[in-house]
This record gives C-alpha cells, sequence and structure tokens, in this order.
C-alpha cells in the first residue's frame, strides 16, 4: 500500500525489494489512493527498481474506494499514472502489455451507465499512452463478467479467507474452512487472466469515529499454508498470485517489516513482526513457480499466536471485541520444515510439560494450546541433538489475561 509508505525514501524502497527479490518474490502491486503525494512515492519506488537491475516488476492498482470515478474528467488521474510509468524498465507487462490493476471500482462509472462502458472508456483512454492487460478486482457476481469485455482478467481479492464463515456456522465448516471461491470465478472467466489471493491473516480494529472496521476473518488452520498449497495443486488454473500484502497494517496481513507510516494500527501492529510469513513464503513461491516443491535444506520452525485468548476481557477498549471474535481457537500454530524425520517438542509454558511430534521429511503442521501466562516454543531434535528451537522471550510474546485492548492479531515468529 503506497498510502503507508508517506516517510519512504528511495533507500527504503530498495530494502523493500532488495527483501521480496530474496524470497522469491517477482513484482510489487501499488495499490495507489488520492493523496498527491503518492505519485512521488511511486516515482521513487520504480526508481529503486531500476538501480538494483533485478529482474523485478511493479505494476499499478488504483484504489476506487480512495480515487474518484465519478465523471469522465476522473480518469485523468488514472492517465496521469499510466503515463509516467508505462515505459519504464521495471513495468511488469503481462502478455506484452502493461499489467493494471485495481481494487474495487465496480461503483466507479466515471459518468457512464453501466459497468462495462466506464471501463471500456477507462481502457481506451490509458490505451492512448499503452497497450494495457485491466485485471480489475471488482467486487460482483462471477456471473456478470461476460457483460464486462473490457477487463481482461479478474482479480479474486477475497479468496484468501474464509469470509462465508458466519458465528452460526457449524463447527465441521470453520474448522479447515473451505476456500472455494476461485472456481466460480475461473467458471464465468471465459478463458480471461485470473490471479488468485493467498494472505495469512485478518484483523483491523477501528471505531466509528474513524474507518468503521472492526472485525476478523479466521486465519487458524495455518491459513497461509494450506491456501498455498491449495494454489500450487491448481497452478495449471491460475495465472498469477498476489499476496495480500506486503504492508497493510490496518488488516494486519502484512508480511513486510513493519516501518513507513501507520494508519494508526500502533495498537495491535508494533511489537507483532510478520516476516517469519515472509520467510515461509520463499518455499511457496518457488513451489508455484516451477510446480514442485524445493528441497528442504535446513530445519525450520515457524509459530504464531495472538497475544490474548478470544474471550479474554479488555480493560479499556471503546471499539469493543471485534466481529466474529468466536470463529478463531486459543491455539499456536507450528509449521515445521524438516530435512529428515525427526521429534518436534511444542510448548506453551516452561512449568508445564511439552507435547512431542514425531514428523516426517517436509513440511509439518502442527498445534498446541494457548495457556494465559505462557509463550509459546519449539525444538525439532533428532539423534538426541536440538537442531532447531524457536522460542520467543516472554518479553516479545505472552498470552495477557486483561489485555489493554483487544488484538486479534498475530505474533510471528521463526527459528534462527
Amino acid at each position: 500500500m503506497v498510502g503507508n509508505t508517506f516517510p519512504y525514501t528511495i533507500d527504503d524502497w530498495r530494502e523493500d525489494i532488495q527483501l521480496a527479490v530474496a524470497h522469491g518474490i517477482d513484482a510489487f502491486a501499488l495499490n495507489i489512493g488520492v493523496e498527491r503525494w503518492q505519485r512521488e512515492s511511486v516515482a521513487q519506488c520504480y526508481a529503486a527498481a531500476l538501480e538494483i537491475q533485478a529482474p523485478f516488476g511493479l505494476f499499478l492498482s488504483f484504489d476506487m474506494c480512495s480515487l474518484s470515478g465519478t465523471c469522465r474528467e476522473d480518469v485523468a488521474v488514472l492517465r496521469g499514472y499510466i503515463a509516467a510509468f508505462a515505459r519504464h524498465p521495471n513495468q511488469l507487462l503481462y502478455r506484452g502489455k502493461m499489467l493494471v490493476s485495481t481494487f474495487a471500482g465496480q461503483d466507479s462509472l466515471f459518468g457512464h451507465d453501466t459497468l462495462h462502458e466506464a471501463w471500456q472508456f477507462v481502457k481506451e483512454t490509458l490505451e492512448e499512452i499503452a497497450p494495457v492487460h485491466l485485471i480489475p478486482s471488482f467486487f460482483i457476481d462471477p456471473r456478470r463478467y461476460p457483460t464486462i469485455p473490457a477487463t481482461d482478467g479478474y482479480f479474486n481479492w477475497n479468496g484468501g479467507w474464509p469470509i462465508h464463515l458466519t458465528v452460526d456456522s457449524p463447527r465441521e465448516d470453520v474448522v479447515k474452512a473451505k476456500l472455494d471461491t476461485d472456481r466460480h470465478h475461473l467458471h464465468h472467466l471465459g478463458g480471461r487472466t485470473f490471479m488468485a489471493a493467498v494472505s495469512p491473516w485478518f484483523f483491523t480494529h477501528y471505531g466509528p469515529e474513524s474507518w468503521n472496521k472492526n472485525w476478523i476473518y479466521r486465519g487458524d488452520d495455518w491459513l497461509y499454508v494450506r491456501r498455498w498449497e491449495q494454489l500450487i495443486e491448481t497452478r495449471d488454473q491460475i495465472d498469477i498470485v498476489q499476496i495480500i500484502s506486503w504492508n497493510d497494517f490496518g488488516e494486519s496481513h502484512y508480511i513486510g517489516p513493519i516501518k513507513g507510516a501507520q494508519p494508526n494500527s500502533h495498537a495491535w501492529v508494533d511489537g507483532f513482526p510478520h516476516t517469519a510469513w515472509l520467510d515461509l513464503t520463499r518455499y511457496f513461491a518457488r513451489a508455484f513457480k516451477v510446480g514442485a516443491y524445493p528441497p528442504i535444506e535446513r530445519d525450520r520452525i515457524y509459530m504464531w499466536a495472538r497475544p490474548h485468548l478470544r474471550e479474554a476481557d479488555a480493560v479499556d477498549d471503546p471499539v469493543g471485541r471485534p466481529k466474529h471474535w468466536q470463529l478463531t481457537d486459543d491455539t499456536i500454530w507450528v509449521v515445521i520444515l524438516a530435512t529428515e524425520p525427526a521429534e518436534v517438542r511444542v510448548w506453551a509454558r516452561d512449568d508445564r510439560p511439552a507435547r512431542t511430534f514425531s514428523v516426517g521429511k517436509g513440511l509439518s503442521k502442527l498445534s498446541y494450546p494457548m495457556e494465559v501466562g505462557g509463550g509459546m516454543g519449539a525444538q525439532i531434535i533428532r539423534d538426541g541433538m536440538v537442531v532447531a528451537e524457536c522460542a520467543p522471550s516472554k518479553d516479545e510474546f505472552v498470552v495477557q489475561e486483561r489485555p489493554k485492548t483487544y488484538n486479534f492479531n498475530a505474533f510471528v515468529a521463526m527459528s534462527s
């Protein structure tokens, strides 16, 4: 999200791009809002990519919940961005055309009567500058796709979370909830480009006086891993995978470092790193691109949990519990990458017995109950030797009995 990069310099962009390249990410989707300063930040990002001289792409994603699309003249902002970056060496091309996406846009008619007419107008205007491959994320019924031939594909932005769950969903539907909305989009796309979403988490906590967003999607059951496994299994049907997100701190699904300008999300983001998910991304990104999981060259532990039980009472939080808080479980989620079969010890408190699991070579998904006053820890043991350990200190992470405010974000850790 460019909107969270206000204090960025070209050095910050360079660091982010180098970090992304090192973890198997091929491009950044630059979510662009209405603020004028964002244009300069985008320019710095393109300049940083060029300096690095790595095969890293960039593409524009117009946030139509921020940008205006009311009248024909509003297209000028989009056109200005296209004119500025269409011919940049790091502009991501897809099928020889400039890849352009959106967040929303189904209500942006640019003075026209229908969605097709509106975005046909937008596309024709942009293509006065350069050929465009348009993959929006309109939040509409996929059965409408055939009536909007102006688009070249679709981005299923919500596909990475089980957003269909409610507090009334049967337990058997909640656990390892289905992530099957892609098929509905693919069915109606008629062979056009499909961009799928993968995301590790979702929690946002804004009151009515700000963005009035206070809910979770269930991120349990190793969501990030299960979704990647699904995308790799169905990779022949998927053209592009977009990770949501690099730095959307407000919705807690960032996998990049905590830096830049947070959107008043400090209460649930500060002290809750997610870069262990970025490290895990490298394994799955390579598998998606080549069609086979890479060999595991080093034993690794990844684990995450929330900082309080779901029924904990916050001491001072006028926003209140997030909607759908009942859908999450009080569980530590653990992922193991093992070079050979091993034993894995997992614990929440030093004064309670750990649980030992036997795991085979490859990836294993484990879990352990959260405990008030405890933290989380795990070891991989082989031939009586500890070959990997992940044990955040109590100063880093502890499950609180009475948190000051509700925080359904995850603390994510990994072995060194």
